[in-house]
């Protein structure tokens, strides 16, 4: 029983120390910390880390087409050119994912022909349409989203969708030979719409781009849109109210040469964007999977010597001389941590030259005690 007591009251001590020489575990969720590699240059990936450059100004244009509507842009025997401009405030959310605040001016011609004897009167009606939208458009970079990590070729290339939606005013007019023309005998003029931006001239679009990294400053994109008016005044084929598709009332009926009642537009253009701010890259052309695999593939074929005890073991006592806390331990004497030979019984003498070394005695009776 005493002989128990006496090892634990020895024993207590050594694993204090030891405790008191180790490293304190930091679980915060600060970086670096436990969960980490400890490095200095480890860093979240996320927004608050300004790592990159996410804001971006856009500029563009192309031809525009009205397309899936009453009269056409696009005809077997002529095709009527429009156009279109946007400037975008854009803002890049995650790698894959961004925002942009766009405003857009065009205008579309299109013309259709009525069926029967009122075609034959009418002749060719061309319409005319402008147009101005503010719209909401949300970013998806499908090449960062599906990117193969372990695709190592230069990244300048990369494909977008877009989808948004918004408001836009715009004025039609319609001319033909019959009803909607300038003529004083009878009185006629050509059809006029107007519609101004509230919250009944809801749009939806969506599309495609594809984009190149010009530069850290730059990109160019090839971009292409197709826009939902929801409107079948859209394009200029004449009003939209029950009595304008009834065919027995008076009026010319354009609106009903298609059947769908949203005259829709395709827009194509080419753009480039401009990069605010200054860092390196922008974050839209950043990877965080291929810039983890591109820093295992370093450390992986990295050549590091590892060096263990620096200062080397002066005593050969397996512990390192840069923590060793007894430089001059004898040979064969067991140790603990801190390179301090062992004296289970604390009685002054080392367990090496100890004859009783679970019982104190002095160093004149070689750590026994005197009967």
């Amino acid at each position: 029983m005493k002989l128990g007591l006496l090892l634990l009251a020895t024993t207590l001590p050594i694993a204090a120390f030891a405790q008191n020489s180790s490293t304190t575990v930091n679980s915060s969720t600060e970086y670096p910390n436990t969960f980490s590699s400890g490095s200095a240059n480890v860093q979240p990936f996320d927004n608050k880390a300004r790592r990159f450059r996410d804001w971006s100004i856009s500029v563009g244009g192309g031809p525009a087409f009205m397309v899936h509507s009453d009269l056409k842009s696009l005809r077997g025997d002529k095709t009527n050119w429009g156009y279109n401009a946007y400037v975008s405030v854009d803002k890049q959310i995650s790698h894959a994912f961004g925002v942009s605040l766009m405003y857009t001016r065009g205008e579309t011609k299109q013309t259709g022909q009525l069926p029967g004897a009122a075609g034959v009167t009418a002749g060719v009606a061309t319409a005319t349409t402008q147009f101005d939208q503010f719209s909401l458009l949300g970013d998806i970079n499908f090449s960062n989203l599906f990117r193969r990590t372990d695709n190592h070729s230069p990244y300048r290339w990369a494909f977008h969708g877009y989808m948004g939606i918004g408001v836009q005013g715009y004025r039609t007019s319609l001319h033909d030979n019959d009803e909607n023309r300038w003529s004083n005998n009878p009185k006629r003029v050509p059809l006029f719409i107007k519609q101004d931006i509230d919250i009944n001239s809801i749009f939806y679009q969506g599309g495609i781009g594809l984009k190149y990294n010009v530069s850290k400053l730059i990109d160019v994109e090839a971009r292409t849109m197709y826009i939902i008016s929801g409107d079948d005044e859209f394009d200029g084929g004449g009003w939209a109210d029950p009595n304008d598709y009834e065919p027995s009332t008076p009026g010319s009926k354009y609106n009903m040469l298609n059947a769908r009642r949203s005259d829709n537009a395709w827009t194509v253009s080419l753009g480039v964007s401009f990069k605010l701010g200054k860092q390196l890259s922008h974050l839209a052309w950043h990877d965080p999977l291929q810039e983890a695999y591109y820093r295992t593939n370093v450390l992986e074929n990295a050549t590091t010597d590892l060096v263990v005890c620096e200062k080397g073991d002066a005593d050969n006592d397996g512990v390192c001389d840069d923590w060793d806390r007894q430089l001059d331990t004898p040979a064969g004497a067991r140790v603990d941590g801190a390179g301090v030979a062992l004296d289970m019984d604390l009685d002054g003498v080392i367990d090496l030259y100890d004859k009783c070394v679970t019982v104190p005695g002095p160093v004149e009776n070689n750590g026994c005690p005197i009967k």
